[in-house]
């Protein structure tokens, strides 16, 4: 069996709220899930909450928690590219709760898959060997206008139903305007250089050192977005041939995993992969230089 304990930490002088799930022996491999906005550390139909427990109950210690200005952390909220210390804080807290960790993955949904990504890139953290990214967030109009045309109106276009409905006059102008405006906007489509977040995260993926697992839903304009920007962004364009990637498609989950096979399937994933991790190199410090 597993124990869970609420803590207490700092960041930056603002209190942070978390919950450990710790097995009676841990791993030395301990798991902090960053959370995304605006959400708290239970996650959408308790995600986080039954992650952590799965997790705990084969070993691992994990680390769920309210970054600051949301659920019941102090300070004033901020978006997934400012929780770079949030996360820096939280893996020390684990760290400092479960001495026998020398490393720490990150666990991470939408933007908070971005956020660690970030982290990866503003800190290049040694305690960190591994990022877990589901439906990493890549959004921008324009990426947005580009899964639209893709993925839902050349789709449309080629179905005979459309076109029937079309003669009918069943497509109103709204539709069309839509159709029109999702083509402005893909054509405008700056470089991925003025996409500063979307850059970094790139950048940081790239250069991160340790093993990587991305899961990505079928039914999810998110995902696609993530996948289209590795097809058609140059800084994205080596991200799926990294060395220590390891992928898992789930063709018919949502964004939020909400099916209970879908979670469960993740839960799966997650601990396989933490299993597998190579083991941390003897006399490695879990000390940041």
């Amino acid at each position: 069996m597993s124990g869970e304990r609420a803590i207490t930490f700092d960041c930056e002088g603002d209190a942070l709220v978390g919950i450990v799930s710790e097995p009676p022996t841990p791993s030395e491999t301990g798991v902090v899930i960053v959370v995304g906005g605006p959400q708290y550390r239970a996650g959408s139909h308790r995600q986080f909450v039954l992650l952590a427990r799965a997790l705990a109950r084969e070993g691992f210690a994990v680390l769920r928690f309210d970054v600051r200005g949301m659920g019941d952390s102090a300070g004033s909220p901020r978006d997934f590219e400012a929780i770079g210390p949030d996360i820096d804080a939280a893996v020390a807290a684990l760290m400092q709760q479960v001495p026998v960790l020398r490393r720490v993955a990150l666990w991470g949904l939408c933007d908070g898959a971005s956020a660690a990504l970030l982290h990866a890139d503003a800190a290049r953290d040694p305690r960190v060997c591994g990022l877990v990214l589901l439906n990493p967030w890549v959004r921008s109009p324009e990426s947005l206008a580009r899964v639209h045309l893709r993925h839902y109106y050349w789709r449309r276009l080629v179905q005979p139903a459309f076109w029937s409905k079309l003669l009918r006059g069943g497509v109103g102008q709204a539709a069309w305007r839509d159709l029109l405006a999702n083509l402005r906007a893909r054509r405008a489509a700056p470089p991925v250089a003025q996409l500063p977040f979307q850059h970094r995260m790139a950048r940081g993926w790239a250069a991160f050192e340790g093993e990587l697992l991305l899961v990505l839903s079928g039914n999810d304009f998110t995902a696609r977005e993530f996948i289209d920007a590795t097809r058609s962004e140059p800084a994205w364009a080596p991200a799926l041939q990294h060395a220590r990637l390891q992928r898992h498609d789930l063709p018919e989950a949502d964004h939020t995993f909400t099916a209970p096979a879908w979670r469960q399937r993740v839960d799966e994933i997650t601990l396989a992969w933490l299993k597998a991790l190579p083991a941390a190199p003897l006399g490695a410090s879990a000390e940041v230089s």
